[in-house]
């Protein structure tokens, strides 16, 4: 296994695939970082085709570069804490759990609300009758 970033990265598959696999790195930026290594772009070759020096040249190209896992991880935590602490709308749906985009909530939003709690006495009323 290719260590980069603190990160296991898949051998079997190809180079721009396989730097997915880090947190904060997408196609465009994988694509990127081969192309400032040197490596050629196509065909992308597999990792495990990758002699050590390309390995090293990708490793300190995003060390130097770019901020990925545990340093991005913190900054995006930093920047939630930090509208919770001023009291933005933003910081206040984090709070709560709630979706913070504008979705509607009366249906939908389970992802960010979580699995539906049934509430007693909240069913259609008739009226009239006992």
């Amino acid at each position: 296994m290719v260590r980069v970033s603190g990160v296991d990265v898949p051998e079997r598959k190809r180079a721009d695939v396989a730097l997915r696999s880090i947190h904060g790195i997408g196609p465009a930026i994988a694509r990127e970082i081969l192309n400032k290594a040197g490596v050629e772009d196509i065909p992308a070759p597999k990792v495990s085709e990758l002699s050590e020096a390309d390995i090293a040249r990708i490793r300190e190209i995003i060390d130097q570069d770019y901020k990925v896992e545990g340093d991005l991880r913190r900054e995006i935590n930093m920047n939630i804490r930090r509208l919770i602490d001023i009291g933005s709308y933003r910081g206040l749906r984090h709070r709560r759990g709630l979706p913070l985009r504008g979705q509607r909530t009366k249906t939908n939003a389970r992802t960010r609300k979580g699995p539906k709690k049934t509430v007693a006495g909240r069913g259609r009323r008739t009226v009239g009758k006992k």
